[in-house]
């Protein structure tokens, strides 16, 4: 069974694609989107094997999207739209496929038999890509209850640290925060204490992501790998289906991945990370909660504010999504409330010892 996401502004043509394809065999639509936006999540959530994207679209067009989903996590996608695109630029762009929308007056029928003939068409393509899939990934569909949130106390006990450690810093981001990541990372200079990042991305996204950032930064950038010793300079990346946590082994401090469940309904959390910032170096990090959806972190950062730690979150003026930082500011767990601009300045101030 291959699963499908469906990308479309209009109610009832989802709701049209959606039952045409879960009436074709070996195919299920598992989840619906109805903007770039809301499929960068559903991606990461539901990590389907193929999605279907139209191309006029709220918040960014369907072929920006469909260029971004190539170049940081290539997958099968199908461009179904009513626009006058040129085939050969879709497949260009990275589309394994364009279905043309009805037009006025065309019978459904025929409709359903250029989505069938397609994606029926694709099963050689799709099946070569779900056996590329890490095993972690090739699950069986479940359909969540996304009203329940695990608690970070469910997968890291809040320990706190009484005794400061080395100087850090944790970097949270989720819708919006891979442009704004670069943004940053582009003013940082090499002599920085270390930097951990959790960016809510889908597994394939963040080996990708964290080598431009590396390209575009003086600071040495990778995936984090589970052990790796922290070192100044250097800054790790939670890849997309592990959670990011950091230990102290005698002198050196390393990383730790958990694959353990979602927190907060995310994997990477930043609820997880900024939890075991502060059970491993307390009051010496600095936090910092840039643009996204929902409220991850927002319960880890307020311990990590009322420990000592230095806390600082994106405005709203500059933010993608005003979600994460709004709910952190809400809580009462930031210090500082800057631009984006201006955050890679906080980072380096703070790194010399001056708290603004």
């Amino acid at each position: 069974m291959y699963t499908v996401l469906v990308i479309d502004d209009s109610a009832s043509m989802r709701r049209i694609i959606k039952d045409m394809i879960n009436a074709i065999d070996e195919f299920e639509v598992i989840c619906v989107a109805t903007d770039a936006f809301d499929a960068r999540e559903k991606i990461k959530e539901y990590e389907p094997d193929l999605v279907t994207i139209d191309i006029n679209m709220p918040k960014m067009d369907g072929v920006t999207f469909l260029r971004n989903l190539m170049r940081l996590h290539p997958m099968p996608a199908v461009v179904i739209s009513g626009e006058g695109v040129r085939g050969n630029d879709i497949f260009d762009d990275g589309a394994v496929g364009f279905i043309a929308k009805p037009e006025t007056g065309e019978p459904m029928q025929l409709f359903q038999e250029r989505i069938k003939d397609t994606l029926l068409n694709l099963t050689f393509l799709l099946k070569r890509y779900t056996l590329k899939k890490p095993p972690a990934l090739k699950k069986a569909v479940k359909h969540i209850d996304v009203d329940y949130k695990v608690h970070p106390d469910e997968v890291i006990p809040l320990r706190k640290a009484t005794i400061p450690g080395i100087k850090l810093i944790a970097i949270g981001s989720s819708t919006g925060g891979v442009e704004s990541l670069l943004r940053v990372f582009k003013k940082l200079p090499e002599d920085l204490p270390p930097i951990l990042i959790t960016q809510h991305i889908p597994y394939g996204f963040s080996n990708s992501f964290a080598q431009r950032l590396n390209d575009n930064s003086q600071v040495d950038v990778c995936e984090a790998k589970d052990g790796m010793v922290l070192e100044k300079g250097h800054a790790y990346l939670a890849p997309g289906n592990m959670h990011l946590t950091i230990e102290k082994y005698g002198n050196e401090y390393k990383t730790r991945l958990l694959d353990t469940k979602k927190v907060s309904q995310h994997k990477p959390s930043v609820d997880v990370m900024f939890r075991s910032v502060n059970n491993t170096v307390g009051g010496s990090a600095m936090a910092v909660m840039m643009t996204g959806m929902g409220d991850d972190g927002t319960i880890a950062m307020k311990e990590l504010f009322d420990n000592g730690a230095y806390t600082v979150a994106q405005n709203e003026e500059s933010c993608v999504v005003f979600g994460m930082p709004m709910k952190a500011i809400q809580s009462g767990a930031v210090k500082d409330i800057v631009h984006l601009d201006q955050i890679a300045d906080y980072i380096i101030d703070f790194s010399k010892g001056r708290r603004r």
